[in-house]
């Protein structure tokens, strides 16, 4: 969920830092990469998610203009914070500045419903506009909190705004008006949808999830499915993160009793036995519903582990034992749910929780029990977490020691022996001050494949690669 890959800094693992790597050679990499990712690659302050070397090509979710930034991670908020952590460790003010242009760029293109679409077209007259709180825009009005759209813009607002003391008065208000019309957005039973716009309908349902008493293969489908509660591609866990920073930086009550309100929606949408876990959206009676034709609604294994580690999370900030009731029954279901190869399909079949998948038939799609022919464009199986998940809970319930704010996968909560990953940055900057990434041919983020051995700079990389940078200066281990 995080916007940055989780990891730690091994600060037993520093004995030869002194004779591999100084803190004034981190500090000169950090700004010969900032002053080109904000000189060079930013765009109206903003930024997309992949560039050509010679930034003659850029990509966010499809090719983008010059005018188009993308507000969706790893685009704009992405790299904004990733300045803020800079700032943090370095106290100098360019990256403030970096940070406060990026936040400037969101400003702009948030919607008069208070939210964000997945990017923002500065072209009045763009493919991509919308219709801006500025007047600048026209066409939808529709705020997402898809793949962490609005909740990432906010968050970054959130921190500039503090970081600056509340004294940028365009940035505290577009804050402001976008936190509260997050709150609007949330239905009486605590849950979100996936977008929301000046029209929203809240219906006021606090029951518990069940199974559709209908044949859902065939019935159920919902056009308008993104008004529907909605946890897919981590709604919860990216809103959560978002309140908790309100919270803590506004001091309002409002933002506390909203995460209480979310967790509660959650203990509700809990699946019965015999599949204690989450599905991606339900209906208002609180059944599994379709979403796209591909996502059929069953119970969903990615979204069940993200609902897992955000109840952590609201468990540690509210200090109440009940949002972790839900958690041993769902991590004892995933564990007996694991497929043979150790991951967990994407969609286990209602009731019966055999693996479900999907196969193209022109532009349709059929159900399948089968993996052998997968859609590639769509992650049918996906990691365990299980094992960090568990972990996790068990400190929690064994210690007073907190949940972390968010839990990543067992391969990416990874401990990182430093001086070696701070030198593999270093001396993976190259004369320019870019990070090139090389494609190994898979799809990117926004869908993008390149050919295998394609040179690109990536938003996700540069970001990843500054925020450990400056996480290590402000370590124990930096002043060993």
């Amino acid at each position: 969920m995080l916007i940055f890959s989780g990891f730690t800094v091994d600060a037993a693992a520093q004995t030869s830092h002194a004779q591999s790597v100084t803190n004034s050679q981190i500090v000169a990499g950090m700004k010969k990469a900032a002053i080109f990712y904000r000189e060079s690659v930013a765009s109206h302050g903003g930024y997309v998610y992949h560039y050509t070397p010679d930034l003659s090509r850029r990509w966010g979710e499809g090719e983008a203009t010059d005018d188009q930034v993308w507000v969706q991670p790893p685009g704009t908020p992405t790299v904004g914070l990733a300045y803020l952590e800079a700032y943090r460790a370095t106290t100098d003010r360019y990256y403030l500045d970096a940070a406060q242009s990026a936040a400037e760029a969101l400003v702009y293109g948030q919607v008069q419903s208070g939210g964000w679409t997945n990017s923002i077209d500065f072209n009045p007259r763009g493919n991509r506009v919308a219709r801006y709180r500025n007047e600048k825009g026209r066409g939808r009005n529709t705020s997402s909190l898809d793949d962490g759209q609005t909740p990432s813009a906010l968050l970054l607002l959130i921190r500039v705004d503090k970081a600056l003391n509340f004294n940028h008065r365009e940035i505290h208000e577009a804050c402001l008006f976008g936190l509260n019309s997050l709150l609007m957005a949330q239905y009486p039973n605590g849950a979100f949808p996936q977008v929301w716009d000046d029209h929203q309908n809240p219906q006021p349902v606090a029951v518990p999830a069940g199974y559709p008493d209908y044949d859902w293969i065939h019935k159920g489908r919902i056009k308008e499915y993104w008004n529907m509660y909605t946890l897919n591609d981590n709604v919860p866990g990216y809103v959560v993160e978002t309140l908790i920073a309100a919270y803590e930086t506004y001091d309002d009550k409002r933002f506390l009793q909203s995460v209480r309100k979310l967790g509660d929606f959650l203990i509700l949408a809990q699946m019965p036995e015999p599949q204690p876990g989450w599905a991606q959206q339900y209906n208002f009676e609180m059944k599994p519903i379709w979403a796209r034709k591909f996502e059929p609604p069953g119970i969903s294994a990615d979204e069940t582990q993200e609902v897992i580690s955000t109840l952590l999370r609201i468990a540690d900030f509210t200090g109440d034992s009940k949002y972790l009731k839900p958690v041993p029954e769902a991590l004892n279901y995933l564990q007996r749910s694991l497929l043979a190869d150790g991951r967990l399909s994407r969609y286990y079949e209602l009731r019966t929780n055999k693996p479900l998948y999907m196969e193209r038939n022109g532009r349709d799609y059929v159900l399948t029990f089968q993996d052998s022919n997968l859609p590639a464009h769509y992650g049918w199986k996906t990691t365990s977490r299980l094992k960090a998940l568990r972990q996790a809970y068990d400190a929690k319930v064994h210690s007073d020691s907190p949940t972390p704010p968010g839990i990543a996968s067992d391969s990416d909560a990874r401990q990182i022996r430093l001086p070696d990953a701070v030198k593999r940055a270093l001396s993976g900057l190259d004369d320019e001050g870019r990070w090139l990434s090389v494609s190994d041919g898979e799809l990117l983020v926004g869908q993008l494949r390149l050919p295998k051995g394609t040179r690109y700079i990536s938003s996700a990389e540069f970001s990843r690669n500054l925020a450990l940078l400056s996480q290590y200066l402000m370590s124990d281990a930096a002043t060993q």
